[in-house]
């Protein structure tokens, strides 16, 4: 153990400290038990941390090899870990998305525990296609002819411009040129596929006309690009998807999110894909991780022509799905053959059709279990949202449980709680910590809870 030498050590000193700690190699020795790399790794940082320390006046004494176990501890567990969602975000984008199916879950963890028929026709004995697990299943859900999916909806889109319209125009209008996450831009995507883009009509109006102008022998399609994470509205204008069908070239419709689910209340302001089809469009591209609950992905549907168009494109490869997302894809996929049940096991509907006896008699909880730990928590209303840039003007209003941090910042209330064994994410509002049980279960309430009493204390 490195001995305390004063609270701030300078000049020779500090070069007697310095001297004295043990080598890489000495410590790595006292780690018993360990293997040999792992603790030359942790005495190596372990020394390099202290080396810091000392340099910016810490000269507290150190127990150097408890330090070292402690560095193996963190570096062993994932970086990757679940989390308690309690912001009442449900598609939250830093937090993962949707949350699976417990079905869908499973049929990912069986793909990946051994081999499989990814590529594989049992009945024939030969190699198959990967999307033949989906394909007729998207089929049968959309109305479409034909199907095919990749890894997420950005690649969906840029695939299917690509295949329709490279070296061709393809027309959009001015108000569909959004930026999606990252700062990924429309236009920018539609850039690498080789189109040359055609923008019609104004930020705010888009007329039929427009379209009509801008359409001529070098237009290979039409793209129409939802308005996922945000809306435009007062003096607004735009074409509806079957007047653009009936321009007599191939349309590209992105409806974003993935409405699949039917006569939801919640989900009327999305595109319905099963409309997109109807209408006729040649591609139909949608996500599966936002509304539609699934895994990352992005599903192409369409007619058969314009989908082989894709399936064939040297980018289908690249951007190919594979096997754990395809497997957690079916199984939701299988989920919505039957609507009722759709929204009681998918997450995401079950989420956003919650009523409010439940999420009342979550909040209480919560906050009866707070209070006989002394924490100071009351129920109040609040406003959930949708997140993941899907249903922007959405607001999912429902009680929640609001905690008092007392003598704790709500700034340090948040660390804490990040750091917590699982980290529980939460909401500030006015100076509380607001648990939203919209986006909880019970385990998941009950996790938030402990989270909570250990951090206040």
């Amino acid at each position: 153990m490195e001995k305390s030498a004063g609270s701030r050590a300078r000049g020779p000193e500090l070069n007697a400290l310095l001297r004295a700690l043990p080598s890489v190699d000495e410590l790595a020795a006292r780690l018993e038990g360990v293997p040999h790399v792992l603790a030359v790794s942790a005495a190596r940082a372990v020394i390099a941390e202290r080396r810091e320390a000392l340099a910016a006046g810490d000269a507290g004494e150190r127990d150097l090899v408890q330090a070292a176990l402690e560095w193996l501890e963190r570096a062993a567990r994932p970086s990757l870990r679940a989390v308690v969602n309690a912001t009442g975000v449900i598609v939250h984008t830093n937090l993962g998305r949707a949350p699976l199916a417990p079905v869908a879950a499973a049929a990912a963890a069986e793909a990946g525990r051994g081999y499989s028929n990814l590529e594989y026709d049992l009945e024939r004995g030969e190699r198959g296609s990967r999307q033949a697990h989906v394909e007729a299943l998207l089929a049968e859900l959309t109305g479409a002819e034909a199907a095919l999916v990749v890894n997420n909806c950005a690649a969906a889109v840029l695939l299917a411009a690509a295949a329709l319209a490279a070296g061709r125009e393809l027309v959009v209008s001015r108000g569909q040129l959004v930026e999606i996450g990252g700062s990924f831009r429309v236009p920018d995507v539609v850039a690498q596929s080789g189109a040359r883009l055609v923008e019609v009509g104004t930020t705010n109006r888009t007329r039929v006309s427009d379209y009509e102008r801008a359409i001529g022998p070098d237009t290979g399609a039409v793209l129409r690009a939802h308005q996922s994470n945000f809306r435009t509205v007062g003096f607004v204008e735009e074409v509806a998807i079957e007047e653009l069908c009936a321009l007599g070239v191939p349309v590209i419709d992105d409806v974003g999110s993935g409405a699949l689910a039917e006569r939801v209340p919640e989900l009327a302001d999305e595109p319905p894909v099963r409309r997109s089809v109807a209408a006729g469009c040649a591609v139909v591209c949608f996500s599966g991780d936002k509304l539609l609950g699934g895994p990352q992905a992005g599903l192409i549907v369409g007619t058969r022509d314009a989908v082989d168009r894709c399936r064939k494109h040297p980018l289908a490869r690249a951007l190919r799905i594979d096997k754990l997302s395809l497997a957690a894809l079916e199984a939701t996929l299988q989920i919505y053959r039957d609507p009722a049940g759709a929204l009681r096991q998918v997450p995401v509907l079950r989420m956003l059709t919650a009523g409010e006896e439940e999420l009342a008699a979550r909040a209480e909880l919560m906050r009866s279990e707070l209070a006989d730990a002394g924490v100071d928590a009351r129920v109040i209303t609040a406003a959930a949202k949708v997140g993941g840039g899907a249903l922007p003007l959405l607001e999912l209003s429902g009680p929640v449980c609001a905690v008092d941090p007392a003598r704790l910042s709500l700034d340090e209330l948040a660390r804490r709680l990040r750091g917590g064994d699982p980290p529980v994410i939460g909401r500030a509002r006015q100076g509380w910590l607001l648990l939203d049980p919209r986006t909880l279960d019970d385990a998941e309430a009950a996790a938030a809870v402990s989270g909570v009493i250990a951090a206040l204390r």
